[in-house]
């Protein structure tokens, strides 16, 4: 058993699942939007909605969104800070049939654009990036990812594979998903860590099916 999973991350506490969990959950989700945030509407499911605030959920996710990492300690702060730096921010509590009870669904929207990403704490600091903009996506995110939105066509999830492949970077995982047969398609591919980062600006020009392509980085 790895020493993380026996004494737990370093964190600003009190707790790894509603504190930690919550200021993970934040970062990723600031890594799919790919830049700052100016609008995030929280829907905190479960628990996360329950006891949240005295666990301090609710200043751990904008902390995240912001960038910090979960051993931050602006993160007390962190609702004074977003509020200073133009960061809008609203949370609700929902109800979700089957949700994750430490789970929280992300609106985050501006420039035009829109994105939902759905997240839960499973405990020690690590998470599950659930879903993103409507697609499963299940990954831990503890090593470097690539979540890729594509037309659904022949070719792709070849071109891809092959330049990997070819840069000596090494695939840990990869899930494919659509939502119908030449509709939307996703891949979601983990890296191993080791291997070197991959530039999704060239990913994406790999294939004139690729739609965008989302990098996150290794937690761990």
């Amino acid at each position: 058993m790895p020493v993380w999973d026996v004494i737990g991350p370093v964190m600003i506490g009190p707790s790894s699942s509603h504190t930690a969990g919550a200021a993970h959950i934040g970062r990723i989700v600031r890594m799919c939007w790919g830049g700052e945030i100016k609008r995030a509407d929280l829907y905190l499911r479960g628990s996360f909605a329950g006891t949240g605030a005295g666990h301090g959920t609710d200043k751990a996710l904008i902390a995240g969104l912001m960038g910090m990492t979960p051993d931050d300690p602006k993160i007390k702060d962190a609702l004074k800070i977003a509020r200073s730096a133009g960061l809008e921010f609203h949370f609700y509590a929902e109800d979700a049939a089957g949700a994750h009870p430490n789970s929280v669904r992300a609106v985050i929207s501006g420039d035009g654009r829109t994105l939902e990403a759905v997240g839960y704490s499973v405990g020690g600091g690590a998470v599950i990036l659930h879903r993103l903009d409507g697609f499963q996506v299940d990954i831990s995110c503890s090593l470097p990812a690539m979540i890729i939105m594509n037309k659904d066509v022949s070719g792709v999830v070849g071109a891809v594979a092959s330049y990997l492949s070819a840069h000596g970077v090494n695939i840990a995982t990869m899930k494919l998903h659509r939502d119908a047969r030449g509709g939307l398609a996703t891949m979601v591919i983990e890296l191993d860590a080791s291997d070197g980062k991959v530039d999704a600006k060239v990913i994406k020009e790999l294939h004139p099916a690729i739609v965008r392509v989302i990098e996150i980085e290794g937690e761990r």
